[in-house]
């Protein structure tokens, strides 16, 4: 390529593709929101799976830096019932193939693995438009632009670049999630902690349910599970709210949720040590695509926003890893390589999001026991 690429959003798809592209000496440019790699904390732990994740960190060069990442021990899981009998426990025998790793610290890996200046903070887009031969004008909110000969949408399920190729928006899928993290739980939050395991926890029931997870410096990781309306929590907390307020409302209203569960299980938000991050989830239409349209694609969610299945993280870095070797393979090209990553990528994203519906296996009417059945093979134990 003998003109450079821009990329919109700094997640791990994006950073993928630049360090793919910087490997192959292919000039790159990403801006990113947010004012700074710590800006905001960047999730929990992420199981890197070996028919996506692991290709794509491999095709950027970064597979053993990778490994250095991985949590030993993370690969357990645990279900319970409200009450929080252990239904199933699955321990870590070190068989497993999809490691865990922190989510942030991957990032910065990624990060890392870029010269100084690629990736451009606190460049916030709020539109794009076409100026013809391929070529794009990006509006930044501060009311600056740029021009892209290549462009690639990697900023997320409200992509400011989806409506150069689709008019499709996000769809809300009937679930919230909520999530915490409660610090220090060895020592702080002993029963809590117990009742997490090593690994992973699924404490379900229909409807409603935790996730929470072991990370790392004794750190628990939660996320409340709810089927509700998509404006559960819309009339708490506003500009003029306070961060406590807000908190204390919408713990408020999931201690009413959640009433009668045990309270090892209840400490996971009213013990929560960060304030709620609230998430409605939503979803593109399944199979969605667009016609090729000159000059720009998408990778990510920004492609293909699916509920939470696992898969989300690992596509997204394997669309950078492919859109890249693609663009490296066509030099000078841009319509073939861009051509031959979406013929790949459309298939490849609507077979993942057709599977099973994870949401309902984990909180639905047969909830905990449908949950345990897929993880078992369906030889509950």
């Amino acid at each position: 390529m003998s003109s450079p690429v821009t990329i919109v959003g700094a997640g791990l798809g994006g950073l993928v593709l630049a360090r793919v592209l910087h490997l192959n000496g292919i000039p790159v440019t990403v801006y990113e929101a947010e004012a700074s790699a710590a800006a905001r904390t960047q999730g929990g732990l992420l199981d890197i799976h070996p028919w996506n994740g692991q290709p794509a960190l491999e095709a950027a060069g970064l597979i053993e830096e990778f490994r250095k990442l991985v949590l030993p021990g993370r690969e357990a899981y645990r279900v319970v019932d409200r009450a929080g009998t252990v239904l199933l426990d699955l321990p870590d025998d070190g068989t497993g193939v999809r490691p865990e790793v922190p989510r942030g610290e991957l990032r910065q890996l990624l990060l890392d693995s870029l010269p100084d200046g690629v990736v451009r903070w606190g460049h916030k887009v709020g539109g794009a438009r076409p100026l013809g031969d391929g070529r794009h004008e990006l509006r930044f909110a501060d009311g600056t632009n740029v021009r892209a000969d290549l462009l690639i949408g990697a900023d997320g399920a409200w992509s400011r670049i989806r409506p150069l190729l689709s008019d499709a928006e996000p769809q809300y899928v009937g679930y919230t999630s909520i999530e915490y993290f409660l610090f220090d739980a060895e020592t702080r939050h002993p029963a809590t902690a117990q009742a997490v395991g090593a690994g992973s926890l699924f404490a379900l029931a229909p409807g409603k349910g935790f996730l929470a997870h072991r990370e790392g410096g004794g750190a628990v990781h939660a996320y409340v599970q709810l089927k509700a309306p998509e404006d559960w929590l819309a009339h708490v907390g506003s500009a003029a709210t306070s961060a406590a307020s807000t908190t204390s409302a919408v713990s408020a209203r999931l201690a009413a949720e959640f009433e009668g569960w045990a309270p090892e299980l209840t400490a996971l938000f009213s013990a929560g040590d960060t304030a709620p991050v609230v998430r409605p989830l939503h979803t593109l239409p399944l199979g969605h695509r667009w016609t090729r349209t000159p000059g720009v694609t998408l990778i990510g969610d920004a492609a293909h926003l699916a509920a939470p299945n696992g898969e989300g993280a690992n596509l997204a870095m394997l669309d950078g890893a492919e859109l890249g070797r693609a663009i490296a393979a066509h030099p000078g090209d841009a319509e073939a390589a861009l051509t031959e990553y979406e013929q790949a990528m459309f298939p490849r994203a609507a077979a993942t999001a057709g599977e099973e519906d994870v949401y309902e296996l984990m909180l639905g009417a047969d909830a905990p026991h449908s949950w345990i059945a897929m993880m078992t093979g369906g030889d509950e134990a």
